[in-house]
């Protein structure tokens, strides 16, 4: 990133401290990933919201940081090799975080695999069938007359549901004893759908209580509290 781009971030997002992670984001379920992530390692840093109810995420400073306009977007001034690394996709700075903190990956390589496959899932199944139904549920797509869409969706989420239950059993976290990258990932998504999306009965969550355990064990930890709010 040169620096005439840096600056054009900083005019339209000004950071507290230049030399903390400077963190864009809304408090949704791809964005809680980030703010999770960084209050579990109980780093400082500065938080930017970018409103996506009034179409923020379009501005050219933040699409300076995230090409493909989407929260959250980070910029760390001392990145894995000492120079600024900016970064976009709640996965990749996931990634990037438990790689430079060395914690949430697991314990060995193996754990650290299965935290990635599981983090896989979520980005490429929970996350948009997710999106999905709370489209068709809440959203414009709920105007729709034709049923199919939203009985698609609805199925989906469900037998993901029942994939993630089935393997949780007999688990304190997706990968086993370790909270991990994959919980962090997972699990505000599953909040969510049963939260704001107000989809529980929809997807027929009593029906996965092994899901609903990890949740709640989710919900309790404190930075979870915090990181589910940021930035208010």
């Amino acid at each position: 990133m040169n620096t005439d781009t840096l600056q054009l971030i900083q005019q339209h997002f000004p950071p507290k401290n230049p030399a903390r992670i400077q963190l864009y984001s809304m408090a949704t379920p791809n964005g809680q990933k980030a703010s999770i992530m960084l209050e579990e390692l109980g780093w400082e840093y500065d938080v930017h919201k970018v409103d996506i109810t009034k179409d923020e995420q379009f501005h050219p400073a933040f699409l300076a940081v995230s090409p493909n306009n989407k929260i959250p977007a980070m910029i760390d001034p001392q990145g894995l090799n000492g120079e600024l690394q900016a970064l976009f996709e709640s996965g990749a700075i996931l990634l990037y975080l438990a790689e430079k903190s060395g914690k949430f990956a697991g314990r060995n390589a193996i754990e650290r695999y299965q935290a990635i496959q599981w983090l896989m899932f979520q980005m490429g199944g929970i996350g948009p069938m997710f999106g999905q139904v709370g489209f068709f549920h809440k959203f414009a797509g709920k105007d729709i007359t034709d049923p199919r869409p939203k009985e698609r969706y609805v199925k989906e989420a469900a037998r993901l549901l029942g994939v993630l239950d089935k393997h949780l059993r007999e688990k304190n976290w997706v990968i086993g004893a370790e909270f991990t990258i994959a919980d962090i990932a997972i699990f505000p998504w599953v909040s969510n759908l049963l939260g704001f999306y107000e989809a529980g009965g929809l997807v027929g969550i009593e029906q996965f209580p092994e899901v609903t355990r990890v949740l709640n064990a989710f919900l309790a930890r404190p930075a979870v509290q915090r990181g589910m709010k940021i930035p208010a």
